[in-house]
């Protein structure tokens, strides 16, 4: 369990208290989200008004395997888990973003996250953009890439960029929900290691992930949540040796400044309190927005410059 306070500065504060639960799932789907629904419970108690939760954490991470079968762990939305994670919302009286596996139809699914309002009401919801396909992550074979673009959904603590795993590498997800509105960038996230790779990759790939997303931070003004899962979840098909999810949940403020960064091996329970207006304070000290040269970015949206 983890408690921190930043430090107060002379200038007005808008202070939000922020949970995120940190979990290492197992295979019995009905364990996980009584975990879940304990945890927000405690974050709720410890005076949490945003709680995160990580990508897809119902369940174990499916997509090491490319199974049919594993469709049926889709739900519609509205469905059974927006019911239960409406109503602990409204319980505990906080805002609360989730991630489910979306049936929105036969043979049509998403990877989407979920916000809920205080009241128990869905806020809104993103649906994940880029998808990956590499090995031990088979995402194309379940997930149809998202189709509501990246559009900041608002809530009572916030206009919320919510963004998805692999989006995160994406710097032009990042700054789009940022000149959309957005008052911070949230990432439920699911990434590990490969077994096989050496201490020393594990842990370039670990500090890119970290530092890619601060950089996102940096370049927008704005806090950045991470929530990663955590622990060893074996290969079903018995090809690769499974995956160690790093965990690594962290936060980090306008300029990158970390406010807390989880452990990597073991789940975690957080709170941490930032200050919204900081970003006000740093745009006006770094306005990288005022200095875009809108008029000559016409190629970005080439594949590749020739």
């Amino acid at each position: 369990m983890f408690y921190r306070k930043l430090l107060k500065g002379k200038t007005k504060m808008k202070e939000l208290k922020i949970g995120m639960l940190q979990l290492h799932n197992t295979a019995d789907t009905q364990k996980n989200i009584e975990n879940l629904t304990e945890g927000i419970r405690d974050l709720a108690k410890r005076g949490a008004e945003l709680v995160v939760l990580q990508e897809l954490h119902n369940s174990l991470y499916f997509c090491q395997v490319e199974d049919v079968n594993n469709f049926d762990l889709a739900e519609p939305i509205p469905g059974p888990s927006t019911e239960h994670f409406g109503a602990l919302a409204k319980e505990n009286n906080i805002v609360l973003v989730t991630s489910l596996f979306e049936k929105r139809a036969a043979g049509l699914y998403h990877n989407t996250a979920v916000v809920f309002e205080k009241d128990g009401t869905i806020a809104g919801k993103y649906r994940k953009m880029h998808i990956p396909d590499d090995p031990a992550y088979y995402e194309k074979f379940y997930f149809t890439p998202g189709d509501l673009g990246f559009e900041p959904i608002n809530t009572s603590v916030g206009r919320l960029g919510v963004l998805i795993c692999w989006d995160q590498w994406y710097p032009e997800a990042a700054r789009l929900m940022a000149l959309k509105g957005a008052d911070m960038l949230i990432y439920p996230t699911a990434i590990g290691y490969e077994s096989s790779d050496t201490e020393e990759e594990k842990e370039r790939q670990r500090t890119a992930w970290t530092t890619v997303m601060r950089g996102h931070a940096v370049a927008n003004g704005l806090p950045v949540i991470a929530v990663n899962r955590v622990g060893h979840e074996d290969d079903p098909s018995g090809q690769t040796k499974g995956i160690n999810f790093w965990g690594s949940s962290f936060i980090a403020g306008p300029q990158g400044e970390l406010h807390y960064q989880a452990c990597n091996d073991d789940e975690e329970s957080l709170i941490v309190e930032i200050d919204l207006h900081r970003s006000e304070n740093v745009r006006r000290w770094w306005p990288f927005l005022r200095d875009r040269r809108i008029e000559n970015y016409g190629d970005i949206t080439k594949r590749f410059i020739d």
